[in-house]
Formats: structure tokens, sequence, C-alpha cells
């Protein structure tokens, strides 16, 4: 019982390793990345239970009940459809074995402890977090202004004199440009793939 209270303290009770690129094909997270699909492993974490799975494409949580049971559930957060948010990383205390990566894709929040002697490695991974949920806000706000755009043409449309005759040509031709437009800006600004900067910030 002391044991337990003395490792919860310390911050002992599921401390993580971080998984060489060498033996990433020996967790049980490699067998749910879509390599037909060019998808990579960058950075894993793993814990008594649990992997923490950070490909180009999404977090692979491989998550277990406990440390002693087999059962195991997988989730999948696609980088396209759960934003990145207040990511955190906490340096060790004096007494602490451990240090802290803390984040948010979409409404769930992760606390991962990593052990201490690996913080170098762990930086690389907030930094590539970081600029993943910059560039992903950054994106947002070109949309949004993309939106706007095509909004504000669309009602210049609507309250011009042109003649009804062409009215009809004239709100066809911008529908098929806002279109053929949207299409080829949520291609640039709605990424699904940050191998390039997993490429940028991690030094494996």
């Amino acid at each position: 019982m002391f044991k337990k209270i003395a490792a919860d303290a310390l911050g002992l009770s599921d401390i993580g390793t971080i998984i060489s690129p060498a033996d990433y094909d020996k967790t049980d997270a490699d067998d749910y990345v879509m390599h037909e699909d060019d998808e990579k492993i960058y950075f894993l974490i793993k814990t008594k239970a649990d992997e923490y799975c950070f490909t180009n494409l999404a977090v692979i949580h491989v998550d277990g009940e406990s440390a002693i049971s087999s059962k195991r559930t997988l989730k999948r957060y696609p980088y396209s459809q759960y934003k990145i948010s207040n990511v955190v990383l906490e340096t060790a205390g004096k007494i602490d074995m451990d240090v802290e990566i803390k984040f948010q894709l979409g409404s769930q929040t992760f606390d991962i402890d990593v052990r201490k002697d690996q913080i170098e490695q762990l930086k690389d991974l907030y930094k590539a977090l970081l600029r993943i949920a910059e560039v992903t806000h950054e994106n947002e706000l070109y949309m949004n202004l993309a939106l706007q755009s095509l909004d504000k043409a669309a009602n210049i449309l609507q309250s011009s004199r042109t003649d009804e005759t062409k009215l009809g040509d004239t709100y066809r031709e911008l529908t098929d440009f806002g279109f053929t437009w949207m299409t080829s800006a949520r291609e640039k600004y709605h990424l699904k793939d940050f191998g390039s900067v997993f490429e940028k910030y991690i030094n494996n």
C-alpha cells in the first residue's frame, strides 16, 4: 500500500518510455497504422497500459484498461478531424522521476508521463504538436476569409443591376468558380498529412 502511494506521489505509477524507430514493429499500435496509405510513425510512447502513437495522419491511442489486462481499446484521432490545442510540456522537479506532455485533440484531453531522462526527445514532440496546432489555426483563419469573400461576391451579384437574362449565366459562372476555388482552397488549407512538420522537428 505504502509503495503504491509513494509511486503515485513521485509519478512512477505509469511512466511512459519513448520507443525507438527500430522497435516500432514490436508495438501493438503498429498493427493499426495505415501503411497502405503511406501512413508513417514518427513518435511512440509506451506505458504499462497504453501506447500513444503519433503518425503523419493521426494520433493512435491503444488504450489498456490496466497493466495486467490484455484487453485493449483502439482510438484514432485524425488531425483533419480533431484539432490539436493547449499543448503543454512540464519539466521535472528535483524529486520527480518523470516529465509530462499535455494536449487536447478536439475535446479529448491527454496527459502523458514520460521518463525524466528522455526530456530532450519529448521536446521534439512538443515542438511538432505546437507547430501542427499553429498551422491548423492559421489555415482555419484562411478558410474563413475565403468563405467570407465568396459570400461577399454572391451578395454583390444579387444586389447588382445585371440584365436578368444574363443573371442566371453570371450566377452559374460564379457558382462554378466558387466550387473550383473552394476545392483548391480546401486542399491547401485543410491539411490531413503533417509528415513535413514531423520531419522537421523529430530528430530520431
